[in-house]
């Protein structure tokens, strides 16, 4: 799922020197796959509620969400060997955390394994790793049990990014930008892994904005390659990282709030979030645009990556910034097809914008192709991530 078509794709396209470029993309996921129209009824037998006026919210949201399939570890196995996990109030952090820390490392393997294939050098030519969880605790780290998995030299360098939250994928990104500038000859496998099991909970009257998360997130793993100055016999440029920014805004830290409790992970999204990023979007950009000399109206002559944390943040910026609706097609494809997962979301959506825009240039309208754009994520903080990229992909007619 979630594959490129068959066009033939070649690179005409250069990177400039010793700026960072994402050499391959990389994905995987668990093999459960939920259909959105059979979520609520599953639920709600799995976890033994009968609460009527929660079942019609869920089902209002599952509708509202436009997701209609996505990928979870969590399983009719786990839950009869772990029925606690579906009981209000039960200590089971312990039992979240061994099923989490052993499904993120799997998937991120995997997901790992498809991008080397996809880059086409040999696993020992990666000098760096950059890993990014919101969904694991453990000392060491994600990121070493990676390293491990994939047979990593000992000496891979190696960064750790913990709980970032959905702003995961493209804080990763940046961090693997200025790694590769900063180090010439260097290849950096940036890798993301994420499942909901660690907030996974009964519906409840108290909290209602769990649903919201039932109705929205999803579980996979994503990876990227990233460096400077791509072989042109054995490596092709994706995507070119120019500049990138990160900024928080003040005094909205509870608006993406999550706390770790002898129950799990507890996350409560405030409902004025779509409009806090509508509020700052506008400004975000137009620093990073006004790098290359862009200003607004420009906005429709760029590529839009974003980050989908649902259909109403995608509609607020498509408002705010006048966007044509087919500039967030990329993003709403992801979110229809993977839900919301997390820090892995931006992979999914940077690989349907390269489908997207082999469709665009063979399209006979189309005059113009898109090289400049926007790779965007929002996460805790509320923190906003950006950088300002060049699609480097072109498809043979």
């Amino acid at each position: 799922m979630g594959s490129q078509d068959n066009a033939q794709v070649i690179f005409p396209k250069k990177a400039n020197p010793g700026k960072a470029t994402i050499l391959a993309l990389g994905k995987a996921f668990p093999h459960q796959l939920v259909m959105q129209e059979y979520l609520v009824d599953g639920y709600f037998r799995d976890t033994n509620c009968d609460d009527p006026d929660l079942k019609r919210k869920l089902t209002r949201l599952c509708k509202t969400t436009t997701v209609k399939t996505r990928y979870v570890v969590m399983s009719e196995e786990i839950l009869r060997k772990y029925p606690e996990l579906a009981l209000e109030g039960k200590p089971t952090v312990k039992q979240r955390l061994d099923i989490c820390n052993d499904a993120v490392t799997e998937m991120a393997i995997e997901a790992s394994r498809s991008c080397i294939k996809n880059w086409g050098r040999p696993v020992s030519d990666i000098t760096h790793l950059v890993y990014v969880s919101s969904s694991e605790v453990r000392l060491p780290g994600g990121d070493l049990f990676l390293a491990t998995g994939l047979g990593l030299s000992p000496e891979t360098k190696r960064v750790l990014l913990y709980f970032v939250g959905c702003s995961g994928g493209v804080a990763g990104l940046r961090v693997a930008k200025d790694i590769a500038e900063n180090n010439p000859g260097s290849r950096v496998l940036l890798a993301t892994s994420e499942t909901t099991i660690i907030g996974y909970k009964p519906p409840s009257a108290d909290r209602p904005y769990d649903l919201v998360g039932v109705a929205l997130f999803g579980d996979g793993a994503g990876a990227m390659i990233i460096g400077s100055d791509p072989d042109s016999d054995t490596e092709k440029g994706l995507f070119e990282l120019h500049v990138a920014a990160q900024e928080f805004l003040p005094g909205t830290d509870k608006t993406i709030d999550g706390r770790l409790t002898e129950e799990g992970i507890s996350f409560k999204l405030d409902r004025e979030l779509p409009q806090v990023i509508e509020d700052n979007v506008e400004g975000f950009c137009e620093k990073l645009m006004g790098v290359a000399g862009f200003d607004k109206e420009y906005y429709n002559k760029l590529f839009w990556a974003v980050h989908p944390g649902g259909p109403a943040i995608l509609n607020r910026i498509e408002k705010r910034l006048d966007l044509v609706p087919e500039k967030l097609t990329a993003s709403r494809r992801a979110l229809m097809d993977y839900g919301n997962a997390s820090s892995n979301t931006i992979v999914y959506v940077l690989e349907y914008m390269i489908e997207e825009s082999s469709k665009m240039k063979k399209a006979d309208h189309v005059k113009e192709e898109c090289e400049w754009g926007l790779i965007l994520a929002f996460g805790p903080g509320v923190t906003f991530e950006g950088i300002l990229a060049r699609n480097l992909t072109t498809v043979q007619e």
